[in-house]
């Protein structure tokens, strides 16, 4: 999961700083950075919200009352879900491939990456963005959140050993804040791509402007669920943020330490005359 977030943060929010920032767009220039942006970008957000939708659900698993439930949680099904959601992930990206292309705008009369049959348009627009990269993954984690949480506060009631049960509770804690914050991530700049997408601007230039600027802002929480994982993890967990310390005074105290000099060389006999 934090190899397809970085891959997302590289693809699509240092393209959007560019292009935003200093007014650089490569997907203007090369037909190759203009299709393989939009492939990564996909490819990269369903994997990211895939692995965790399925990190939530096993959380919930893990802490079920139904043994059979619990039978679900184990390291080998989750390597299979995670080969399969991002497989799917990678042929759901195969069209952006085909339809992106470099198109003169009328507009401006440059060149500009877009796409080029209007059914993708609609698919991409309401299909991804909407349901797979807004919907699903926000009611998915909502509910599952929730379940996970109803059955922590069982765990009291449950002749559960001690350690279990507050690794549990510490594992369900970190779930929990990451749902919230998928939330306040996800939707904003869902409900903007709607309003945007049902709403005809052509002769509406300042709400046009205005409904620019919100989904600029809601672009930059979108993009920050991809970094916040390990902000939260140290926030919230205890045992994380000991393990993370301990990684780093080892890290420092290996750099620092001086290497020992091995003194094995065997001194000539000297041969009394």
């Amino acid at each position: 999961m934090s190899c397809v977030n970085i891959g997302q943060l590289l693809t699509g929010c240092f393209s959007r700083i560019m292009i935003t920032g200093y007014n650089i767009d490569w997907t203007e220039t090369s037909l190759f950075y203009c299709k393989s942006r939009w492939f990564f970008f996909q490819t990269f957000t369903l994997t990211s919200y895939a692995c965790m939708c399925f990190a939530i659900i096993d959380q919930y698993l893990a802490t079920s009352t139904y043994r059979r439930w619990q039978q679900w949680n184990n390291i080998r099904l989750a390597y299979f879900l995670c080969t399969v959601s991002f497989t799917f992930a990678v042929l759901h990206g195969f069209p952006s491939i085909m339809y992106f292309n470099l198109t003169d705008s009328r507009t401006t009369n440059k060149l500009i990456c877009t796409i080029t049959n209007s059914v993708y348009q609609r698919y991409r627009t309401l299909g991804f963005n909407v349901f797979l990269a807004g919907v699903l993954p926000v009611f998915t984690t909502i509910l599952f959140g929730s379940l996970a949480y109803r059955n922590v506060q069982q765990l009291a009631y449950r002749t559960v050993p001690l350690v279990r049960r507050e690794l549990d509770k510490q594992l369900t804690s970190m779930v929990l804040v990451q749902v919230v914050y998928i939330f306040i991530a996800i939707v904003p700049y869902t409900t903007v791509i709607i309003i945007i997408t049902n709403l005809d601007l052509q002769n509406k230039p300042i709400l046009a402007a205005e409904l620019q600027l919100v989904e600029c802002l809601s672009a930059i929480i979108y993009y920050s669920y991809f970094a916040a994982p390990f902000y939260i993890y140290i926030c919230v967990s205890k045992r994380f943020r000991q393990q993370f310390i301990y990684v780093l005074c080892r890290i420092y105290t290996n750099c620092c330490r001086k290497p020992t000099m091995i003194n094995n060389q065997i001194l000539p006999e000297s041969h009394m005359n």
